[in-house]
Formats: structure tokens, C-alpha cells, sequence
């Protein structure tokens, strides 16, 4: 007799005039396994069944075997194409303190070199004693208290460690791991108030609200019709460096503001040394200035306070006087033709505003991993942080770039200063202690581009945790001196200062770099579960809220967090104790990415040009050409690098992971695995921009 689901079914029914309907089900002969057999049925026993359920149970069992062997072959080919990455890596013979020039490390360079050398004899010291403990459990010395009653110099000296972990390195140990949680709680409540506050403006629809004008809605060629006078007069400017990539589109951007012309002025500020790239600048001002803009091309030959030097030397121009606001664009800013229609009515009525600060949206925040997770990062910052203290505070850290101020603000705070590298933060912190108020627009928004590769990302977080530490120490006695309130004080002082600059990177590097590996090898001191993996995933969940659509990356985000604390924490070290890398100032690389709207844009602009390309003014499809063949430079070539400092925590990383497998510890080997996995990733260069 042929199984059932061999057969035709008779369906208790009837189809239309009656005709029983009859269904043909073929089902694999393992699919009988998921269905119980019924009584009396030859596979509910008897000969046939046991044959039967005996084919069955091969099949499951060859499918799970299957399914398995997928699975490590996936996990091997992984396996095999990171060891290969790693081989020329390593061929490639490239770390992260070989310098690209001849010149000499500045100043200050050996506390790197020192922090390293910690971390290798860490690193060593870890795996001696990983021998050891393997050593001892394998004799099942671990049991053994004192191993007084084992002879031999091997067993008095493992009990001599065991005898000196307990009596001295675990107490030490679980108050610095004590104290490293009351940090870490501390800085979850404050991130956990900042998530609270985001959803109480979103459910009471708190936002600035702009004084209603003649001038709204209407366009620029309405002048005549709204008054002159409602446009007030904007100075717009554009600060770069060696911005060959980017200056094109952002210059263009700018120059299609939707403003009368009449009533701004563009300033491009170039301080690129590369005589190519100051060329290539001038003529697309040029080009501007034949289409009817008002802007200049300024040229700086030595570029004294980088930045903050640029834009102090722009202020002090004789004609700044006849505007009363001041916009700046970083040169991969590009702003919507009506971002000054939807900034500076802010300020109207309002006297005390000095800064309105527009949020910032990304053109490449899906080109790699490492894109997508600083986009996690930065809706965070933008969406929580700078949205809550702006709507209850008034004040929060400027971008440096989609800002308007109130020149008189500027001047009012002492103008730009070329003291620390975070120029932005500095007038920021100067403005709001002479009492001005600053506004934060979330719903409206500048494109600009991420770094795409570790190495710029890299040296963009040490110049931005390392700043902030150098402000700390100039503007400290200015806070408490100052006649702002008591809670505004402290929100400066520990809170914006103390608590997100210095304690975040400095838990976050001690707690699960350095100590979590120390409990493994001295397990008298413990680091609960829930401070290993609850608390920093539900902080995890909190931080990707802004980002919803990013919420698979949830678990790549939180090791990739933790990996870059090491440059955080050295950054921060730097800043703090003015050591020479704190005034490092390096270009982030642009990579001169557009949108598919700006790029059609900018098209239709070529073709609707009314002026005729004359002279040596650039072409878009020459440049493009140009562009697009590989360029070759046989004393400087692009390459990736190895990072010795994350290579030496992730080879310490792994050893504590071996070493908890001995102890039994559960989700701590899980952890350290992942984070170990994590860092061999960004010290191969393995995340973000590869070259080939």
C-alpha cells in the first residue's frame, strides 16, 4: 500500500455541479517526520514503518548535514579571505606610523609609540600566562588551593601567582572595575535623559518657528514685490584646502542660493598649497563672476591657524561691515538652493540668537560599512544630542560648517582664535558664556559627503577628541568666572566637557580594552554579564533609533564603537596633557561624491549657461575624462595600512577569549571573540574604502 501523501485525495466537498474535487499531493518522503503518525498505521509500527521512519530520519539527518557544511564552508571562505587580506597587508609593508614624508615626527610623537609598546608587553604578558593556566588546568592545579602539597618550581611559582592574584591584583582590580561602572551607568543616564527628552519633542512637536515675513515663500526675483529690506545682507563662506575633489559642486551650490544677489557675497578662501588646485578654483570663480554672482577668490600662500586662521583673515576684510550674517560651507557642503530662506528668518525679532545650525545629511552613507555606521554615529548626534540641548538648553557644540551667525556675535566673542583645532567648539563655548542663544533646525538639511576610508576617519575622531580636551584646559577658569547660571555651568563643565569628551572614551577604552581581559586571567575580580552585553546593547538600540532602517547593523555598530574607543582614549590623552599629535590638522579626504539630483542639476545648469566658455575656464566633460583615467605617481601611491595598536589589542582580545573558555564565563568568551574579530578587521584595514 502506497503512503498517503503518494495518493489523490478525495476533499469532502463538491466543485460546482458536484463533481468531488480531487487534489494530487507529492511530498518528500522526509516530510513525514513533521507529521504524527496516526494509530493502527504501519508507521505508527510493524515492519514497513520502522523501514520507513528509518529513511526518513537519514534524510533529515543528511539535510542538517547539509545545511551544516554550508554554513563552515561560508565560515571557512571568510576565514580564508581574511587571512589572504591579512597576507598582503602584511606584504604590503605599510603601518600606521610610517610616514608618507621624509620630514621627522613633531614633537610629542613618542607617547604613541609608548602607548604601543604598553599594549605589546600587555599583549605578551597575556599569553604567558595563557601557557601557564593551560598548564596548571591541564594538572588540575586550578582546584588546588596554595599548592602547597605539589612539588616541582613550576607549581610553587603558579601558586604563587594565584596566592598574589588574590590578595592583591583582584581587590585592585574590581575597584577599577567598580569605579569604570559607576562611569559607564552615570554616562547611560545621561544618554538615556538625552533619548527621553528627543521623544518628548517629538511628541509635543517642539521646534523653532521663524517670524512670518513678506519675503516667505516668495523667490529671489520677487524683490521688487517684498521689499528689499527683508533680505538682510549675507556674507557666505567657503573655507578649503586642496579640495580638487569637491570644490566644483560646492562652489556651484552655493553661487544657486535662492537669494537676491544683490544681497550676498560668496568668499571662496583657499589655502590649497597645490598650484593645480588653486587654478582650477580661481577659474570656476571666475566662471561665477561671469554669470553675475558677487564672489571673490581669496588665497592664503601661508597658512597660519589652518582653518580658524582662514576664517579670521576673511573677518577682518574692510566690507564685512556692510553684512550683518555670516554662512560657512565646508567645501563637501552642498546646500539647497533655499537653506538661506529657511535659516536666517530665525533670527528675525530674536536679538540674543547668534548661531542658527542646519542638520547634515549624507550623499555616501551607504557606499561601505564603515559609512553606514558613522551615519548611525552622526543621526544620533544631530537627531539627540543636538536637538535636545538646543530646544531646552540654547546652546550646543557649533558643526563648524551649515551655520548662520550674527556677525555681531562673532565679534562679540572674540572672533575666530587658532588656539585649539576645534575652532567650531571654541566660539561656540565663548558665545554661549556672553549669554548667546543658539537654535538647532532639524528639518533642514546640508548633503555633504563621510569619509570612506579608515585611515581619514581615523584622523578626523583623534582631531575631534583631542580638541575638545585643549579647549577644556583654556576655558575652564573662563566657565567658572563667567555670569551665566550655575546649571549652565555645570552642563559645560561636566556634562558637555567632562562627561562626553573625557569619561565616554576613557570607560569605554579601560572598561572593555583593558580590564575585561585582566578578569579573564584574574577571575577573583568579575565584570557582571549585564555590563558586558545588556546595558551596552539596549544603549546600542537607543543610539540606531534615529536610524530605524540601520537596525540590522545593530551588532557591528556596538563593536565598531568599542574598537575605536583605543583612538579616542589616545586622542584624548593627547589633548589632554598637550602632547605634539594634539595639534595635528589634516584635510579629511573628500572623494567628490554627488547625489543623481545634483549631478542632473548641475548638467541642466551647463546647458542653460549663458555666457560662452572662453579662455582656459574648465569644461565638465574634459574634467570628467580627465578625471576618470587612472592617475600614477611613482613617489606617492595610495595603499591601505596596517594598525599596529587595534593588531596588538585584537591578538589580546582573542587570548582572553581562550582564556575564558577555562573559566567557563559564557557571554564574556562571546564578547571578547566578536570584539577581538572586530579589531583584527580595522587593524587589517579591512573596513571601508579598499585598495586594490
Amino acid at each position: 500500500m502506497a503512503p498517503w501523501w503518494g495518493q489523490e485525495a478525495r476533499v469532502g466537498g463538491v466543485s460546482g455541479g458536484g463533481t468531488p474535487v480531487v487534489v494530487k499531493m507529492q511530498t518528500p518522503d522526509w516530510a513525514i517526520s513533521e507529521v504524527p503518525p496516526s494509530p493502527g498505521s504501519p508507521a505508527a509500527g510493524g515492519k514497513d514503518g520502522r523501514g520507513k521512519n528509518a529513511r526518513q530520519i537519514t534524510w533529515v539527518l543528511l539535510l542538517k548535514a547539509h545545511r551544516a557544511a554550508g554554513k563552515l564552508t561560508g565560515a571557512a571562505s571568510a576565514a580564508l579571505s581574511v587571512a589572504a587580506a591579512a597576507r598582503r597587508r602584511v606584504a604590503a609593508g605599510r603601518t600606521d606610523s610610517d610616514s608618507d614624508a621624509d620630514a621627522p615626527p613633531p614633537p610629542g610623537e613618542e607617547s604613541p609609540a609608548r602607548f604601543y609598546g604598553f599594549l605589546r608587553g600587555f599583549l605578551l604578558l597575556s599569553v604567558l600566562l595563557l601557557a601557564a593556566d593551560v598548564a596548571a588546568h591541564a594538572r588540575g592545579w586550578h582546584l588546588v588551593v596554595g599548592l602547597d602539597d605539589v612539588g616541582g618550581l613550576f607549581a610553587a611559582g603558579y601558586g604563587a601567582w594565584m596566592r598574589a592574584r588574590a590578595a592583591y591584583l583582584g581587590p585592585a582590580l574590581q575597584f577599577l572595575t567598580n569605579a569604570c561602572v559607576v562611569l559607564f551607568m552615570v554616562q547611560s543616564a545621561d544618554r538615556l535623559v538625552l533619548c527621553l527628552g528627543c521623544f518628548w519633542i517629538k511628541l509635543r512637536g517642539i521646534k523653532p518657528v521663524p517670524q512670518t515675513s513678506a519675503a516667505a515663500g516668495k523667490g529671489a526675483d520677487d524683490d521688487v514685490e517684498a521689499g528689499i529690506e527683508e533680505f538682510p545682507m549675507v556674507l557666505v563662506q567657503i573655507p578649503m584646502c586642496n579640495e580638487k575633489e569637491v570644490y566644483q559642486q560646492s562652489i556651484g551650490a552655493v553661487c544657486n542660493l535662492d537669494w537676491p544677489r544683490s544681497n550676498f557675497l560668496v568668499q571662496v578662501l583657499d589655502d590649497s598649497d597645490d598650484v593645480v588646485t588653486s587654478a582650477l578654483i580661481k577659474e570656476e570663480v571666475e566662471k561665477w563672476q561671469r554669470e553675475g554672482v558677487q564672489i571673490l577668490y581669496r588665497h592664503r600662500v601661508i597658512r597660519d591657524g589652518y582653518k580658524a586662521g582662514n576664517l579670521k583673515s576673511a573677518m577682518n576684510c574692510s566690507y564685512v561691515k556692510d553684512y550683518e550674517f555670516v554662512v560657512i560651507f565646508d567645501a563637501d557642503f552642498q546646500p539647497q538652493e533655499d537653506f538661506l530662506k529657511l535659516t536666517v528668518p530665525h533670527f528675525k525679532g530674536k536679538e540674543d540668537v547668534g548661531l542658527v545650525q542646519a542638520r547634515w545629511s549624507f550623499v555616501n552613507k551607504d557606499e561601505n560599512l564603515l559609512t553606514r555606521l558613522q551615519y548611525i554615529n552622526l543621526c544620533f548626534h544631530f537627531e539627540v544630542e543636538q536637538q535636545v540641548n538646543g530646544a531646552f538648553l540654547n546652546f550646543f557644540g557649533f558643526n563648524g560648517t551649515a551655520g548662520v551667525w550674527r556677525i555681531k556675535a562673532l565679534e562679540d566673542s572674540g572672533g575666530w582664535m587658532e588656539r585649539t583645532t576645534v575652532e567650531d567648539m571654541d566660539i561656540a563655548v565663548r558665545a554661549h558664556l556672553k549669554g548667546w542663544k543658539f537654535l538647532y533646525l532639524n528639518d533642514v538639511e546640508c548633503q555633504c559627503e563621510l569619509p570612506e576610508s579608515y585611515e581619514a576617519y581615523r584622523k578626523q575622531q583623534h582631531r575631534w577628541h583631542s580638541g575638545p580636551m585643549q579647549l577644556f584646559r583654556l576655558c575652564f577658569m573662563d566657565i567658572i568666572k563667567s555670569k551665566i547660571g550655575f546649571w549652565k555651568k555645570f552642563n559645560l563643565i561636566f556634562l558637555f566637557f567632562l562627561l562626553r569628551k573625557l569619561i565616554l572614551p576613557f570607560y569605554s577604552f579601560t572598561l572593555f580594552c583593558v580590564i575585561l581581559p585582566m578578569t579573564m586571567f584574574a577571575p577573583e575580580a568579575e565584570l557582571p554579564a549585564w555590563v558586558v552585553c545588556y546595558i551596552p546593547a539596549i544603549m546600542s538600540l537607543l543610539n540606531i533609533l534615529p536610524a530605524p532602517k540601520s537596525f540590522p547593523f545593530i551588532v557591528p555598530y556596538l563593536l565598531f564603537e568599542n574598537t575605536m574607543s583605543v583612538t579616542k582614549f589616545n586622542a584624548m590623552i593627547s589633548g589632554l596633557f598637550q602632547l605634539g599629535s594634539a595639534y595635528e590638522w589634516v584635510v579629511t579626504k573628500k572623494s567628490g561624491r554627488s547625489s543623481e539630483g545634483d549631478l542632473v542639476a548641475l548638467v541642466e545648469n551647463e546647458k542653460q549657461s549663458k555666457h560662452q566658455r572662453v579662455g582656459s575656464a574648465p569644461n565638465l566633460d574634459s574634467l570628467a575624462k580627465e578625471e576618470s583615467r587612472p592617475k600614477v605617481d611613482p613617489q606617492k601611491k595610495k595603499h591601505n595600512r596596517l594598525y599596529r595598536k587595534e593588531l596588538a589589542l585584537s591578538f589580546l582580545l582573542l587570548t582572553a577569549a581562550a582564556r575564558s573558555l577555562l573559566s567557563v564565563q559564557g557571554i564574556h568568551f562571546y564578547f571578547l571573540l566578536f570584539q577581538g574579530v572586530s579589531f583584527l578587521l580595522v587593524g587589517l584595514d579591512l573596513i571601508g574604502e579598499q585598495v586594490e
